[in-house]
């Protein structure tokens, strides 16, 4: 074979090379995501000042969440996710003394069972299972699993006071087990949130997955509790009120699917 015919032949085969298609991926996604959240504005039925989640704690607040997903080659998925978010200073409960109903002693501290001053900890713990829909628009002709995220999620969250004390020190009785739940502002309610974001999988690795996203969330909440003691609010009894609270934050996340890496087909004949 000649010198032209080899050029000849390899053109051939170039040119029976198709692309069949891209290779986008169907499988369950697992991972988990950390970030920042905080509470930008709140309202509640009664008008009563100090009892949305903005006036309650300081925030930002730090917010760990683990997720599920299944994705269509379409580019489609179901999702669930399961939050938890806690105050970023770890003392975040605002105006404490006048929040616990006079507890505190004149110059603010608590007195423990052995007549010391207690060293305690008062601070935010909320919770949120969210199953919901996104979808992926792709960015990248190479890369069609990857590109701008856009997400819709709802579900159930809950959020209360809690508290950790010195275990050095005498327990505060104030603040038992028994006696936490008239402090806690303990709160159940649904939560809606809308997330957009960017999305990246890895054609050549399945553990070089990540997201960023940023989340606006939108909370309808009630108390819990029969019974709510806050000077602050004025309230010392069933809290009957409704609460909104607008949340949004930012979360960084890394998944692992269930699969091996996407690519482009190719055919040869």
């Amino acid at each position: 074979m000649g010198f032209v015919g080899l050029l000849g032949l390899i053109g051939n085969m170039v040119s029976a090379q198709e692309k069949h298609g891209i290779d986008t991926l169907q499988c369950h996604i697992v991972g988990f995501s950390f970030g920042a959240v905080t509470p930008l504005l709140g309202s509640n039925s009664g008008g009563m000042d100090g009892g949305n989640m903005n006036e309650l704690y300081d925030g930002p607040y730090l917010n760990f969440d683990i997720n599920w997903a299944y994705k269509w080659k379409s580019n489609w998925m179901v999702t669930l996710d399961g939050d938890l978010w806690f105050g970023y200073n770890s003392d975040n409960l605002t105006q404490r003394a006048e929040r616990m109903g006079d507890i505190f002693t004149p110059n603010g501290h608590l007195m423990s069972w052995g007549g010391y001053d207690g060293v305690v900890t008062l601070y935010n713990r909320g919770f949120a299972v969210r199953p919901g829909v996104a979808k992926i628009i792709p960015l990248f002709r190479k890369n069609p699993d990857s590109g701008i995220l856009l997400k819709l999620s709802g579900g159930w969250f809950m959020q209360k006071t809690v508290n950790t004390q010195d275990m050095n020190e005498s327990e505060v009785p104030q603040l038992s087990e028994k006696m936490m739940p008239l402090y806690d502002h303990l709160r159940n309610g649904m939560i809606l949130t809308q997330s957009v974001g960017f999305i990246f999988m890895s054609n050549r690795s399945t553990y070089v997955n990540f997201k960023i996203t940023f989340d606006l969330s939108e909370c309808i909440s009630w108390s819990s509790r029969p019974y709510t003691i806050d000077n602050v609010m004025g309230l010392n009894g069933k809290d009957e009120n409704t609460y909104f609270d607008l949340m949004a934050g930012i979360k960084i996340g890394w998944m692992f699917p269930f699969t091996g890496k996407t690519a482009y087909d190719y055919y040869y004949y």
